[in-house]
């Protein structure tokens, strides 16, 4: 049997305590904040996201793991599915690589390599959608790269600096997964 929480350079784990003080140092990071969600950019503070670590749990219609790598068990950043909807086989997905050094080398790619085989043959999920602002061309790739597909579009959905930008809608289905 595979080993479900391995990829090629990263493992999904549980919380660990001290995964609030490093995520923490992210959030003063605003290109990181202003990629990852359309809410208005805002630093979170340690006590915050440790309660958000704690409200995550058993009937949360969440499952969060966090990114480590395999080699030196550092954390990179964060991998969930929300909004699941058990009855239709189908959720959203959120990525963050939080730490700047392991963009654009792979890393998001495996994490999502490895929530989608979780999605589909661990939870037996038949969709994973996922939105993302259309500045974010690096993320687009990735989706695509790993099977997402373009499925509309949310025209003018997000200001940024006075300026007006779409957010895409991507989807995946198990059939598409290779």
């Amino acid at each position: 049997m595979n080993d479900i929480f391995k990829g090629k350079f990263l493992k999904l784990t549980a919380v660990r305590e001290t995964d609030a003080d490093e995520m923490a140092i992210w959030q003063e990071n605003s290109e990181y904040l202003r990629k990852l969600d359309t809410d208005f950019a805002m630093p979170k503070s340690i006590e915050s996201m440790r309660e958000y670590d704690l409200s995550k749990g058993p009937g949360s219609g969440a499952i969060e793991f966090r990114l480590r790598t395999i080699e030196e068990d550092s954390l990179i950043g964060f991998v969930a599915l929300h909004s699941i909807e058990w009855n239709n086989q189908a959720c959203l997905l959120a990525i963050g690589i939080g730490n700047p050094e392991f963009r654009g080398k792979g890393y998001g790619t495996d994490g999502l390599n490895l929530i989608l085989s979780y999605a589909f043959n661990e939870l037996n999920l038949n969709r994973v959608g996922l939105d993302v602002i259309s500045y974010n061309l690096q993320a687009i790739k990735t989706y695509e790269k790993v099977g997402f597909t373009v499925e509309g579009r949310k025209r003018n959905a997000v200001l940024r600096d006075g300026n007006q930008y779409d957010l895409v809608i991507m989807g995946l289905l198990r059939e598409e997964w290779t």
